[in-house]
């Protein structure tokens, strides 16, 4: 599986995890025919640089939105401020959902900074991450 997305949204999604430094940084990513098109920034109610959580209400607001916009939700997406861009136990213990996929974005010099995983009971598979430019 290769994970199609926008360079463009790579960047805003950096600059997002810049913002909140130095805590991790959450959103969502959606899709237009398969390519990752449109973020959505979301609270990290936890405000902890090595953990996130987002807020229910938040989250089913941003799902309707993306329906609305006629895309579909591809990704969920977090910042790793000052470690590499692979999950940390708690992340694999909180994937929920085997079919999204999370791009991880490390904020820290000298690592790739972005890498994107399947997450289901435990087991964590790397998904490739095709770089479109933006239209």
């Amino acid at each position: 599986m290769v994970l199609q997305i926008e360079q463009k949204i790579l960047k805003a999604i950096q600059a997002h995890g810049r913002r909140e430094e130095p805590n991790e940084a959450c959103g969502y990513l959606a899709a237009k025919e398969g390519i990752v098109s449109r973020h959505f920034e979301l609270t990290n109610m936890d405000a902890a640089p090595d953990h996130y959580s987002m807020d229910p209400a938040e989250q089913f607001a941003t799902i309707r939105q993306i329906r609305e916009a006629g895309l579909q939700v591809a990704a969920v997406y977090h910042t790793h401020p000052d470690t590499p861009a692979r999950p940390s136990m708690e992340d694999i213990r909180l994937a929920y959902d085997p079919d999204l996929v999370y791009v991880i974005v490390s904020l820290m010099a000298g690592v790739e900074p972005f890498l994107a995983y399947k997450m289901n009971k435990g087991e964590v598979i790397q998904v490739g991450l095709q770089v479109i430019s933006s239209r």
